[in-house]
């Protein structure tokens, strides 16, 4: 069962966290590289926004494939997960330029969009919606389970969101 209060705490959470982290760097700290990815910092704070963007396009794409059969979304994700390296491509290319074109105003007014369009989606949905699911491509990122439900889906942008806190080297000298 998903505890509602807890996944809006989290996303509160994100929210405050990421507009300060916007708002204390530099345009120096944004252009330094990460740890452990080949991203600056404004870039990976900009992927971290996509895992709540991509959530709302996940929640409409579990809300189909979960009225169909089960084998259905077994094969999309088989599917998906053989397509990774383009996948991969294309998911470190987006936050190249998008930082460029959003800025890190734009950046931060969007995260607080996406986070309470999650939040409205969140407190609409019923609990037998939430156990709606479908399978996921395992291979696209470390928190796709092989079976994910919508109370997995609410969860999983702000667990995507911590582990690339961690990688931030934002207020470090170098």
């Amino acid at each position: 069962m998903l505890e509602r209060q807890t996944v809006l705490d989290d996303y509160a959470r994100a929210r405050r966290t990421f507009r300060a982290l916007l708002d204390e760097a530099t345009p120096a700290d944004l252009a330094r590289p990460t740890d452990g990815t080949r991203w600056t910092n404004g870039q990976l704070l900009w992927h971290m926004l996509f895992g709540y963007l991509v959530t709302r396009v996940l929640l409409g794409l579990t809300r189909g494939f979960s009225r169909l059969p089960g084998n259905a979304s077994k094969a999309f994700a088989w599917a998906l997960d053989a397509g990774t390296r383009p996948f991969d491509v294309i998911n470190y290319l987006g936050p190249c330029g998008a930082m460029k074109v959003f800025g890190p105003q734009r950046t931060g007014a969007a995260f607080d969009r996406v986070t309470g369009s999650l939040e409205r989606r969140l407190a609409a949905e019923s609990e037998r919606d939430l156990a709606r699911g479908m399978h996921y491509p395992v291979r696209w990122d470390p928190f796709f389970q092989d079976f994910m439900t919508l109370a997995d889906l609410y969860r999983y942008p702000t667990r995507h969101f911590d582990f690339h806190h961690g990688q931030l080297t934002l207020g470090e000298r170098g």
